[in-house]
């Protein structure tokens, strides 16, 4: 069995994450491919994980990319979770992930709604509103989820879920409408309404957005492309690496994997896969630092992060395994850092890095902070370097 040195890992990363300084580009859409998407759960993050892979960080131009040439979408993706993908992998995702997650939200927000008493037969309700609202939207080109309610009035109603726990909560019905036309992909999230980190936003169908609808792929085929595509960016990597970051079964990543009959090699102790194309060593890099933010995609790429997370997880990891702002050198993570309320960039080493490498974060501080001008932002999942950093 081949072996992949932890050196051999890193040197991947460096050039397929794009963040090595050489590896540097100023095409957003390409950044968002090769990394799978952009995490999306913070628009922040976006923005944040694609300026640390720009060789010119030019911080209007993830904007052009979302909402002019529209060649990156915000959509529903793997594990339930937001991602920011390039538009030729949209229809993969949507048949590869996206389409078994939009069932099962259905069938929650079935049993939701009629739990609480708004109908007995819920499927149906929803199918109706689904078609007022898609209407309404293509009749207005775009909209806000308060617009909408207007021309829609079922969309305004609200309704208790957990009534009978500890945690009730009042939901909306256009909660639920807007989430599963938008899984289902008839509509998309378009420019947010204020600044860059605004949760408000226009609502526009999805074929008025790309100038088509979604390509629809079967499910099986679509995975195996997922798959390999993810092989040859996060490669090496173990199965359970990669079942964890596209939420499958363990079935359907099985049958993914057989298709593509990666090679197993030695990851110094764990047995790992490697597309069979994609055994040549890979050239060592420059040392490199890199400041990315909260659930940046190459921090969250894998489950199993001991061979660059080391010992950190307890300070930049919340209970729930998001991650926060982290420092990374040369492969691995360091430190972590935050933005204070009057935009200064805190840091925290949390290993002796040696001086070269204290140079460089700065300086990589420095460009972030120069980037970043008057913006300011919180991450969404705060974690305990984070908070303590900015106290």
């Amino acid at each position: 069995m081949q072996t992949i040195t932890l050196a051999q890992r890193r040197a991947r990363l460096a050039r397929r994450h794009r963040l090595a300084a050489r590896a540097r580009i100023d095409d957003v859409a390409r950044i968002a491919g090769d990394l799978l998407g952009l995490h999306a759960t913070d628009l922040a993050s976006v923005h944040l994980s694609a300026l640390a892979r720009m060789a010119g960080a030019d911080a209007g131009a993830i904007e052009r990319a979302m909402y002019v040439q529209r060649s990156i979408i915000r959509m529903l993706g793997m594990r339930r979770t937001m991602f920011v993908l390039p538009t030729e992998l949209a229809a993969v995702v949507q048949a590869a992930c996206t389409r078994a997650v939009a069932a099962g939200e259905r069938r929650k927000a079935v049993r939701m709604l009629e739990s609480a008493g708004v109908t007995d037969d819920a499927g149906t309700w929803l199918a109706d509103i689904e078609h007022k609202t898609l209407a309404a939207l293509h009749e207005r080109g775009d909209a806000l989820s308060a617009e909408l309610s207007e021309a829609v009035p079922e969309l305004a109603q609200k309704f208790v879920v957990g009534e009978d726990t500890r945690y009730p909560a009042t939901l909306t019905v256009s909660s639920r409408v807007l989430l599963l036309l938008s899984a289902d992909g008839h509509i998309v999230r378009g420019r947010p309404r204020g600044s860059w980190t605004s949760t408000q936003y226009r609502w526009t169908p999805m074929s008025t957005w790309l100038g088509d609808d979604l390509p629809t792929l079967p499910d099986a085929p679509a995975r195996v492309t997922l798959a390999r595509r993810w092989l040859r960016q996060f490669g090496p990597a173990t199965v359970a690496d990669l079942i964890w970051w596209t939420g499958w079964t363990k079935t359907q990543t099985r049958r993914a994997l057989a298709e593509i009959a990666p090679l197993e090699v030695d990851l110094e102790g764990k047995t790992g896969i490697l597309l069979a194309s994609d055994d040549e060593p890979v050239d060592e890099v420059e040392p490199w630092a890199a400041l990315l933010p909260a659930l940046d995609p190459t921090t969250m790429g894998w489950t199993e992060r001991g061979w660059y997370l080391g010992d950190h997880r307890g300070a930049l990891f919340d209970r729930n395994g998001n991650a926060g702002p982290t420092i990374w050198w040369d492969g691995r993570i360091v430190g972590g850092w935050a933005q204070r309320a009057d935009g200064q960039i805190a840091t925290r080493l949390l290993e002796d890095v040696g001086t070269p490498a204290r140079a460089a974060i700065a300086a990589e501080v420095e460009r972030l902070t120069a980037i970043l001008a008057d913006r300011r932002f919180t991450p969404k999942f705060r974690t305990p370097l984070e908070r303590e950093l900015t106290s």
